[in-house]
């Protein structure tokens, strides 16, 4: 099951570090269970947050959202392509 955005809000504060990647992930790369829930929500792609070392900390349905998210909490967001 996917992460709260309250959740995910406290994983990224606690990682320290202040650079996060911003990938797009096809939701078809993604476990069973989390392709369900994205496609209810008629998602095709998610984005995915990233820290430097590579660990994920977060999934969201919107580039916008993710790029928020990470400023929203003093991180600084760059994509990845």
């Amino acid at each position: 099951m996917p992460m709260t955005t309250s959740e995910q809000r406290s994983k990224i504060e606690s990682l320290g570090g202040s650079l996060v990647y911003v990938r797009r992930v096809d939701v078809e790369d993604l476990p069973h269970a989390v392709q369900e829930q994205a496609r209810e929500g008629g998602l095709d792609e998610l984005y995915a947050l990233h820290r430097a070392d590579g660990e994920q900390v977060a999934l969201v349905g919107d580039r916008s959202l993710a790029f928020n998210l990470a400023r929203e909490n003093d991180l600084n967001p760059v994509s990845v392509h």
